[in-house]
């Protein structure tokens, strides 16, 4: 069972904790992790980009002159793709990029990243983070103990002092337990985390 050191918000090792292996020491599975990932940046994109086709693009209605006898190539329509302001050949249309991952393929890929943060010794655990106020110094005085700077900062429950007291910290996200996804726990160098918190994802994926 992996083991890994208890931090305060000073940044004095308190104690340790002994982690779930069934959710921080599993085997890795590099191919789940980018299905997850690759489906997590798909769901990004808009999917707005639209050009228009020669049949989209208003006028060219008559043939701009004879088929012979001109001396110029044959054309049907100034609107076709070679003239300025005609079509676009293949134009790009609106479409859905999302992909279907399976349930337990994407819960295994999580498993997978969070155990090689384990693995890398990038995951640092808090008894508490907890704020009386929201201040933006404070939130980074605690990763600055801490000695992080890129991290991703998982709380057990939506605290308001410390969400908004990080919002503008570059390089830094804050979010709940049942938020954490493949892409942002890979994403940043360090994977901050309650104590409470490593609890509630222990029982949603143990």
């Amino acid at each position: 069972m992996a083991t890994v050191s208890v931090y305060n918000m000073q940044g004095t090792k308190t104690g340790t904790l002994e982690l779930n292996d069934s959710v921080f020491n599993v085997e890795v599975n590099e191919h789940l992790i980018k299905m997850a990932v690759t489906a997590h940046l798909a769901a990004k994109r808009q999917g707005t980009q639209k050009a228009k086709t020669r049949a989209e693009v208003s006028g060219g209605g008559i043939k701009p002159w004879r088929q012979k006898g001109t001396g110029h190539a044959r054309q049907g329509s100034t609107r076709a793709p070679q003239w300025t302001h005609g079509g676009v050949v293949f134009a790009p249309v609106p479409r859905d990029y999302t992909f279907k991952i399976n349930r337990k393929e994407r819960q295994q890929a999580l498993k997978s990243a969070l155990t090689s943060r384990v693995l890398e010794d990038k995951i640092f655990v808090l008894d508490e983070f907890r704020l009386d106020e929201i201040k933006t110094k404070k939130f980074t005085e605690v990763l600055k103990n801490l000695n992080v700077e890129k991290a991703y900062v998982v709380l057990d429950q939506d605290d308001k002092n410390v969400i908004l007291s990080g919002r503008n910290v570059e390089n830094v996200k804050t979010v709940n337990a049942s938020q954490i996804n493949v892409y942002d726990i890979l994403k940043y160098d360090s994977f901050v985390v309650t104590k409470a918190a490593v609890e509630a994802i222990e029982e949603v994926y143990a």
